[in-house]
């Protein structure tokens, strides 16, 4: 069921260059959350000066508190990442559906996070260590001051850097090619910016692989009202029939998606 609750801020604070995590009290909201994949919408500013509300991909839910990774984009994160623990913010919730694991058994499975697509990815990845169910873990970034885990192959934590800082150095497709390779029917769960899901969609499309995108999108209601974040899907088309036969609504349909559903 979805909620509108005023949280308390718990916690705000910088995990690397232009990323920082946020706990908000929300025991109406975290209570309704059914999984990874899901994400609220906050209240930004005062007034009418940022009427549209954030869309943020949960990263946690613990003790009745939901938290967020975000990334300073504009005024509206600049926003966020001056709260103060105690402040309040309104948030919509929980919103959107949650990664399907009940098709990926007898699969290796891969995760793939860029960006603050990298929240969902890591929820998903501290439930999956949960129950004990093996999977790879691939988080990218552009340099080394961006990347907040520790690379850590052993463990099944692979960072990669463009400029090689930390990690395996390229982009994550540099190091899904060779972990894809390595396994035995890969099984891709992706989430980070339109480019990245891009290459992992032709990798995957070449390849014949299975997996699940946790989509980004700007958002203006986050409830399906507006019908602004649409994306095309793989269903036939008849152009007699209204729109929605050929597009989805991110928020409403998704974010999740079988990655052979949509057209990136």
């Amino acid at each position: 069921m979805r909620r509108i609750e005023s949280g308390k801020v718990l916690s705000n604070h910088k995990l690397a260059k232009g990323m920082y995590r946020m706990d908000i009290s929300l025991p109406d909201i975290s209570s309704e959350v059914q999984g990874p994949g899901q994400f609220i919408s906050l209240t930004v500013g005062e007034g009418w000066q940022m009427p549209l509300r954030r869309p943020m991909s949960i990263a946690s839910v613990e003790n009745e508190s939901i938290s967020i990774i975000y990334k300073i984009f504009g005024e509206g994160t600049v926003w966020l990442k001056d709260r103060s623990s105690g402040e309040v913010i309104e948030a919509i919730g929980p919103l959107g559906n949650k990664f399907s694991l009940d098709k990926i058994n007898g699969k290796e499975i891969i995760l793939v996070g860029g960006g603050v697509g990298v929240a969902p990815i890591l929820y998903l990845h501290d439930q999956l260590s949960e129950d004990n169910r093996d999977h790879l873990l691939i988080v990218g970034s552009v340099t080394a001051a961006e990347q907040f885990l520790e690379h850590s192959p052993k463990a099944g934590i692979h960072l990669t850097t463009d400029d090689g800082s930390v990690g395996e150095k390229g982009t994550v497709m540099t190091m899904l090619e060779i972990l894809a390779d390595k396994v035995e029917n890969p099984y891709i769960i992706a989430c980070g910016p339109k480019p990245m899901l891009a290459a992992i969609y032709k990798f995957t499309t070449e390849k014949g692989l299975e997996g699940q995108f946790a989509v980004e999108s700007y958002m203006a209601c986050g409830t399906g009202l507006c019908q602004g974040c649409v994306i095309e899907t793989t269903k036939n088309f008849n152009k007699e029939h209204s729109y929605h036969q050929k597009y989805s609504l991110v928020c409403s349909d998704g974010p999740v998606y079988d990655i052979n559903a949509i057209r990136i």
